[in-house]
Parts: structure tokens; sequence; C-alpha cells
């Protein structure tokens, strides 16, 4: 086993509408999430909440403060993830790199999604 990972998710809201991904890989597969992944080294977690969004979005950002902290464990994973608020400057959503899917979901309807564990976490601390 290695040390936890560092993760970093982008929170955009737009609307009332927050984006959202359907995760292509694993952990949580199949599940929505704020479009995120792992921090690359010596990257800031802005520029990686940034480059995430983008790459799995097509979705141009600036990244903000700090919304969430928690942590996702499992039998092969352990990710500290920080969660940034995040600016929506352009783009359309394109699901793209481990994206299956990617939508701006209105708030009120994010929790009919099968969304993963830490999504209830967050969208709990946003009070939606």
């Amino acid at each position: 086993m290695s040390n936890p990972r560092p993760g970093v998710g982008a929170v955009v809201i737009q609307d009332d509408s927050i984006l959202l991904v359907k995760r292509g890989r694993e952990p949580g597969r199949g599940l929505w999430a704020v479009p995120g992944g792992k921090v690359e080294w010596g990257e800031t977690i802005a520029e990686a909440a940034e480059r995430e969004v983008y790459e799995e979005t097509g979705i141009v950002t600036q990244a903000g403060e700090v919304v969430w902290v928690g942590e996702s464990i499992g039998p092969s994973h352990h990710f500290v993830l920080i969660d940034v608020a995040a600016t929506y400057l352009s783009g359309t959503p394109t699901a793209g790199d481990d994206a299956d899917e990617c939508a701006w979901v209105p708030l009120s309807k994010a929790r009919t999604l099968e969304l993963t564990p830490t999504m209830f976490e967050l969208l709990d601390d946003l009070g939606a």
C-alpha cells in the first residue's frame, strides 16, 4: 500500500445548476460527481481543478476557494479530496478524458442521480 493521494474536485455552479460528470473509471465508475482527479506533480490545487474540468468537460473555469474536504477510502484507493469553487468562463459540456457523460444538473435534482458517496456530503455542505 502507498500513502493517500491528493485529489481535487471543481464545484462549478451556474444558474442554480451544478456541472457533473458520470465517471468512466474506478473508483466510482458509472456514478456522478463533480469533475476532478489526481493532483499532478508541481500543480497547485487550483491548477489541477481547472485542468480536470477542462479535460473531462471542455469547460474553461477559474478555481477559487476550498469549499469541501473529505476522503474516499476503498480496498484499492485512499484519496484525500479537496473540492474548490470554480467560476464558469466558457465552453459547452462535452464528455472527455475519463468522463462517460457530463451535464449541467439543477441543484434541486442532483440527488436523483446515482452519485459517488462523497457527493452527498458535498451537497449537504452546499445546502443543496
